[in-house]
């Protein structure tokens, strides 16, 4: 692909970005799914939503892109997906919530950081970036606690709740799986060929551009009140 049209998929990517964002939202059929369909539907409707988060995938994406081993990339997902457990079930089990779009700007914010470290951002202003594991450990934290804001929105009923909570987490484990397969093997791909350079820049300017968007974008969700 030409430098210029690169730049006109970048470009048509970011338009429509903020479609993908609202088809992250939670839907009625959701909502109609977990008051009809039992526990099942709880992994399934976790699944979904982990599959359609592309703010969740995207910052992975970016974790992976950062990472050439095997082993390296099963220590930091592992140590994303304890932290995003963490929160999805602590803050569920214990009812505390917070405005989803605020939550959601922060992730947007995950997304613009990976991006910005991956093409060496940080050396570029001549600073240390934060030790890596320890960032995604903790953005794991802040993705699990925007897991758990969808969740909450939920009818949870008065029974079984753990069940419900864990059922749900246990859909988002492997819809993160399912999505991680297809990304692991791009990247994996894509290394063995000359233009990865090129290709690398494109997609992490992407992350910092589409983290802008995903923030700017909850923001306003946010203050026009909706």
């Amino acid at each position: 692909m030409s430098p210029r049209n690169l730049k006109r998929a970048l470009f048509l990517l970011l338009l429509f970005f903020p479609l993908f964002a609202f088809a992250h939202d939670v839907s009625s059929a959701d909502h109609e799914l977990l008051r009809n369909g039992g526990l099942g539907a709880y992994v399934r409707v976790g699944a979904t939503h982990m599959l359609t988060g592309y703010d969740h995938l995207l910052f992975l994406a970016g974790v992976i892109f950062y990472l050439k081993g095997l082993k390296d990339i099963l220590t930091f997902i592992t140590v994303f997906t304890v932290g995003h457990c963490i929160t999805l079930i602590g803050a569920t089990y214990a009812g505390i919530t917070a405005n989803e779009h605020l939550v959601d700007a922060v992730i947007g914010l995950s997304v613009l950081y990976k991006g910005f470290e991956n093409l060496g951002g940080f050396e570029k202003l001549k600073v240390s970036a934060p030790n890596l594991l320890l960032m995604v450990g903790l953005f794991g934290l802040i993705h699990g606690f925007g897991l758990s804001t969808r969740l909450q929105s939920f009818d949870l009923g008065g029974e079984q709740i753990l069940a419900k909570i864990l059922c749900f987490n246990l859909g988002v484990e492997i819809g993160q799986v399912l999505a991680l397969i297809p990304i692991v093997f791009v990247i994996t791909l894509a290394r063995k060929h000359r233009k990865f350079p090129a290709f690398y820049k494109a997609v992490n300017w992407f992350l910092v551009l589409a983290g802008i968007e995903l923030f700017v974008y909850q923001l306003l969700v946010y203050f026009s009140g909706h």
